[in-house]
């Protein structure tokens, strides 16, 4: 049987080991010595970038904004959903996976990344999104476990009301911000709709038609404003 082989090592901004590790052509980044991603299971994480952008398809110069890079599958999603004059903003808080990704020795991201439509930056995705007023068309979190599972907890301040009220006021109106999230949360829902968005929830497996469901949660932005809850549910089990 073929071990898992340590292939790079380096530090969170805030000290946690994180580290890429190689097993018969598959990768996995762990934090702190705890699996955070893998390229076994992305079929959530691409989903989660296709509902965002569907809305997109035939949108000039549409403005897309992507929390969290991990192996570039929800980048890649969106790329595809795009037309050839989007922008696609990356905001990555750890240079490491910015730099693993772009290591065209590693088949992971850096034709993505290589893509003219794609700006990778070394930001908190909550600074960004703070800093902005109306200028996305849309906003894709994958950035942690979800609303009620951080591995940081600095990442708390991207699910709570203030948080979302500064993500509905960074999109145009009609936009549309997508959350990734492990598991279901029902509260997390309640918060997305008082902060004004119009919400639906999809349940994806990890891997086709196995592995564990993830849900994914797609909030519009009500052009009335808060107040205003709209609730569905999509496809899923």
């Amino acid at each position: 049987m073929k071990k898992w082989t340590t292939l790079e090592q380096s530090l969170t901004t805030d000290g946690t080991p994180i580290s890429l590790h190689e097993h018969d052509g598959s990768y996995t980044i762990k934090v702190g010595g705890v699996p955070l991603m893998s390229t076994r299971q992305h079929q959530s994480e691409e989903r989660l970038a296709q509902l965002a952008c569907a809305h997109l398809r035939e949108t000039h110069g549409a403005r897309v904004l992507i929390g969290g890079l991990g192996f570039g599958f929800t980048l890649r999603a969106a790329l595809s959903m795009l037309r050839g004059d989007a922008h696609v903003l990356v905001a990555e808080l750890v240079d490491a996976v910015i730099a693993w990704n772009r290591n065209a020795s590693l088949p992971l991201a850096s034709e993505a990344l290589a893509d003219a439509r794609v700006a990778v930056v070394q930001r908190d995705v909550g600074e960004v999104i703070r800093e902005s007023n109306a200028v996305f068309d849309a906003i894709v979190m994958d950035v942690d476990n979800g609303p009620d599972a951080l591995s940081a907890g600095s990442n708390s301040t991207l699910y709570d009301a203030a948080g979302l009220r500064h993500t509905r006021a960074a999109l145009k109106p009609g936009g549309c911000a997508a959350f990734w999230s492990v598991a279901a949360d029902v509260a997390f829902e309640t918060r997305l709709e008082r902060a004004g968005f119009a919400v639906a929830v999809e349940r994806c497996r990890a891997h086709g038609r196995s592995g564990r469901w993830h849900t994914l949660f797609i909030a519009h932005r009500n052009v009335s404003g808060a107040g205003n809850p709209a609730r569905s549910r999509l496809s899923g089990g």
